[in-house]
């Protein structure tokens, strides 16, 4: 099945990642930043996502990371990373996790879809 046809329902694990039915959740920890962000782009291909729009590159990327600001503190509640609906691919919040890449796909048959997608209303 391909995740864009037949969403994971809640509670369902698919291919290793996590679905509470309105949001598909999995973290990518290739060799290398780059590995994982590649590992992603072939996810989403795979799955029925081929057409969104994403950065070129790890490079291109990483233009959309939060910087930190002067005493070392990151935005807790913005969400770091790039965003085009229905896919978030996220840097994690740990600096420390440089291999890791965390990917977000929001259920676009989900009520509510762009509302949830844009955290304008919690997953109720």
């Amino acid at each position: 099945m391909a995740l864009r046809e037949e969403f994971p329902q809640n509670g369902e694990v698919y291919m290793d990642g996590t679905s509470d039915g309105v949001r598909y959740e999995l973290t990518f920890g290739g060799a290398s930043q780059a590995h994982s962000y590649e590992m992603i782009r072939a996810f989403l291909a795979e799955q029925g996502y081929e057409n969104i729009p994403l950065p070129e590159s790890l490079e291109d990327l990483r233009r959309f990371r939060h910087p930190v600001n002067p005493k070392g503190q990151i935005l807790l509640f913005e969400e770091n990373g790039y965003c085009h609906n229905p896919v978030k691919v996220l840097f994690p919040l740990d600096r420390r996790k440089k291999r890791v890449l965390h990917l977000v796909i929001y259920n676009e048959n989900a009520p509510n879809h762009l509302l949830r997608f844009h955290g304008k209303i919690g997953e109720d």
